[in-house]
């Protein structure tokens, strides 16, 4: 059984869709309703049993750092206000067996080059991407998103790669696979092509957010050199990776927002507001009125 105990978080951009809320704030720490973005990526991780969170920052960016450290004040303050609900999330940002490592990129040369500063620490392991822009819901009962991805991996031990179709007029957002039938959920993947435009695309089975990959693919990640924009691209590694070894796209139970756009990210808020414990039904109720 290959079990996968790192993540790496690349969360060095600049969030410039989001100017001017990310001038002086990452776009990672944007909240949906009450947690940041990077907040959810790492609960997400932490459900599927990552216990080493490696996350790839650059200028700006400590706010991140700041926000899975201790806040021994705050919680004293709490503490002493009998504010126990608050002060129980607070600690339960990060479980006590997690460990946060943070590294900065020195230069902004893409997901790629991200994801290599990362090789020190992930070393000669099996690793999960997490890309926080990316918020993925599940049904009450399923299991979270790269929870499905490690299990599937424990028993195929190959890459994977999660997808969804998107409109063939979307294709040049996306990383995008050709691929054939493998297992139920699964489709072996034959090629993939970064933002290809309509009348290119293999396909239109999107790569999203979240991948499970095996360290050869920083063998790769060194020697591709600089790709489209300029930057040492993720997706052309993984497709030389492809030429080598078994690189799987997983079908995901659940919803994906791309909450790097405005409309995905009011559509979390949306929808994680209706969900709320503790405003849910009010939120409710004041959409119903809106009508």
């Amino acid at each position: 059984m290959k079990t996968v105990r790192k993540a790496v978080f690349p969360v060095a951009g600049l969030g410039t869709r989001f100017l001017p809320a990310t001038k002086a704030q990452p776009k990672e720490m944007l909240p949906v309703v009450d947690k940041p973005l990077i907040q959810y990526a790492v609960e997400e991780a932490v459900a599927a049993g990552i216990t080493e969170m490696v996350f790839i920052t650059g200028r700006n960016k400590r706010a991140i750092e700041d926000h899975f450290d201790a806040a021994h004040e705050l919680e004293a303050q709490l503490e002493a206000g009998g504010k126990t609900e608050l002060l129980e999330a607070l600690r339960g940002t990060i479980p006590p067996n997690v460990h946060c490592i943070f590294i900065r990129q020195p230069a902004p040369l893409g997901l790629g080059h991200a994801v290599l500063c990362a090789r020190p620490v992930i070393g000669d392991e099996p690793f999960a991407i997490l890309l926080a822009d990316d918020l993925m819901d599940v049904d009450a009962g399923d299991a979270p998103v790269l929870a499905q991805m490690t299990r599937v991996f424990a028993r195929e031990g190959a890459s994977l790669l999660a997808v969804q179709d998107v409109p063939l007029r979307d294709t040049r957002q996306y990383g995008i696979v050709s691929a054939r039938p493998y297992r139920e959920g699964l489709e072996r993947v034959d090629a993939i092509v970064e933002k290809p435009a309509p009348d290119q695309a293999p396909s239109t089975l999107a790569v999203v957010g979240r991948y499970v990959l095996t360290p050869r693919v920083f063998h790769h990640l060194e020697r591709i050199g600089q790709g489209a924009g300029g930057e040492i691209q993720l997706t052309d590694a993984i497709a030389a990776l492809i030429r080598e070894e078994p690189v799987l796209a997983c079908r995901f139970a659940g919803r994906r927002y791309d909450c790097g756009s405005k409309f995905g990210y009011l559509q979390a808020t949306v929808a994680m507001g209706l969900k709320h414990p503790e405003v849910g039904a009010a939120f409710g109720a004041f959409l119903e009125q809106r009508k």
